[in-house]
Order: structure tokens, then sequence, then C-alpha cells
């Protein structure tokens, strides 16, 4: 999430109470969480085991609980608690707003868009022309929307992302504070979740095609000219390139990359990323013409124990 505009190192340590290392006007620009930092940006690290990730990474200014080095170029922020203050920064910068009406009067809505009854339009929402939201859809605040959209009845865009921390006494909510961009010419069947990016965006791009009960997980990137079928499920930060082809009950992990042109056979759980290019079947998805050699030499067990 970028700002509206900077923040310096020394406001941002006194929302939250907190000692820093490095120039009191040192800017920054926006909050982001590891997997999206920019140049500009604060993000947080809260366990030995990702402090260097986290100081040698894009961000600029790091939400740190421990004294370290600082390097170059860079400020600190040092807590006693970094994702506590983290989801804190985030709540007060970009907090959360009731709606008063079922569509926000602010939201940009294009020239000869159809809007069906009892659809749900929040804040700063831009939609193209020529677009088709049917009846009960609800769109959070911030979604962007291209031209030439069809979203089917009942989905949901830009939803909180499915991500917690583990603490002994609970799991605690890493508030999302990112958007879901839609380009032009996709569809989206009835019944789909598309979640927000926790800081960054969900992106579908151009010309992808999504059947019922899909969901798309925060910060996941889809390419061009996609055919995704019923109850798909696609983890958190996962990138799927363009012309690929997921069919009905595809189950993908988090922080995967799937190559162009790939085609998952239906019912396919992928572990791992994918080349592009090539048929997947089973699971873990495999090459597909291995898999049925494996099932075709599986069908055969019998046989051969018969005649041990």
């Amino acid at each position: 999430m970028k700002f509206d505009s900077p923040y310096s190192l020394k406001e941002i340590a006194e929302i939250i109470k907190a000692e820093f290392i490095g120039e009191a006007d040192f800017q920054i620009a926006g909050i982001n969480e590891i997997h999206m930092v920019e140049a500009g940006d604060l993000t947080f690290v809260d366990h030995p085991k990702y402090y260097e990730k986290a100081l040698n990474s894009a961000a600029t200014t790091i939400l740190i609980n421990k004294k370290l080095p600082c390097p170059d170029g860079k400020a600190l922020i040092i807590s006693d608690d970094p994702f506590a203050d983290y989801v804190y920064l985030v709540k007060k910068i970009s907090p959360f707003k009731p709606a008063e009406v079922a569509i926000n009067k602010d939201a940009r809505i294009g020239k000869d868009t159809i809007i069906q009854p009892n659809v749900f339009i929040g804040d700063n929402v831009v939609i193209g022309k020529n677009c088709i939201i049917h009846a009960n859809v609800s769109i959070y605040d911030h979604v962007i929307i291209g031209d030439n959209v069809i979203i089917h009845a009942n989905s949901v865009l830009g939803a909180d992302a499915y991500y917690f921390q583990r603490r002994p006494e609970a799991y605690r909510k890493l508030e999302s504070c990112g958007r879901v961009v839609i380009k032009d010419n996709v569809e989206i069947g009835a019944l789909c979740s598309i979640d927000k990016g926790v800081s960054g965006d969900t992106i579908i791009s151009q010309g992808t095609k999504m059947d019922n009960h899909c969901q798309v997980g925060h910060d996941t990137y889809i390419g061009k000219n996609c055919l995704i079928g019923s109850f798909a499920a696609i983890a958190g930060v996962t990138k799927i390139e363009d012309d690929v082809i997921i069919w009905g009950r595809v189950a993908i992990n988090k922080d995967l990359v799937i190559g162009k042109g790939a085609v998952i056979l239906a019912t396919s759980a992928v572990a791992k990323s994918l080349e592009g290019g090539k048929t997947y079947f089973g699971a873990p998805a495999g090459e597909a013409r291995g898999k049925w050699k494996e099932m075709a030499a599986l069908r055969r067990l019998p046989e051969v124990l018969e005649n041990l």
C-alpha cells in the first residue's frame, strides 16, 4: 500500500511509540509485507530466521524486534512486537470505513455498465465501461475493474487475505490493505471469491475466464487469456502465466509459478511450480503421460501379486 503522501521516520515511530535508527526525516512512501516490498516501503520482521531477508529486501524501513546494524540507505524502527505494530499502522493509516449505502456515491462507474439489483460497491471502486455486474455481487473498497467485464451473481471481490500468525493463545490476523485489479474482458463466474492483496494487488489479466465457485488467494497474479474451471482453489502469492488452462477442482499451493500455456487436468493438486507448455495431472500433479502410466501399472499390481 502506498501512502497518499510520505511519512517521515520520526512520524511513523511516534505513532507506535517506538525507537528508531536513522535520520528523523527519512521518507517512508508505503507499507508492505515482505513478498511485495519496493524501495520506499516499510516492512516488518519478528523472527531471527528472517532478519537477513528483511534487511536485504527492497524495503528501506524495517520494523524489527532487535537492534541490529542498519544497512546503508535504510532505517530501522525497534519494536517489542513488530507484527502488532504493523497491523496498528495499517489500521491507523487505512482505517475501515463502514458503508452507509449499497453503492458508494464516490464509485466511478463507466458508460453503459449495468449494475443489477442488490449489488454492493464499496469506497474508492472503479468500474469500466460496458460491464455487467449481476445480482448480489459484493465489490469491496478499492477494487479496480476494467472494461467489458462480466461478474456473475454472488461473487465477492476484495475480501481480506487469509493470512494469520499463529500464537499459543490464538491466531492473530494480518490486516489487509491491498486491492483487487480486474483487467479488460474478464469474466468471473457465480459464487467466486477473489481476495485482495495483504498490501499489494491481486491481479486477473485481460481475457481470463473463470467458472463458478473459484477461489483466488491474496497477491496472486493470473495472466492473460487463462481458463479456470469450477471449484479451482488458488492459494496466495501464486503466479499463473498467460494462456494457462486449469480445469475443475484443481488445488494450487501458495508461492508457486505455473508456466505459460500449461494445462492442469481436473482434480489435480499442485504442490510445486510447473513448467509451461505441458499437461499435468494427479496429486501431486506431474506430467499427465507419466501419471497415466503409473495408474496403469497400479491397476496391474493385484495380478502381479497373485503370480508371485
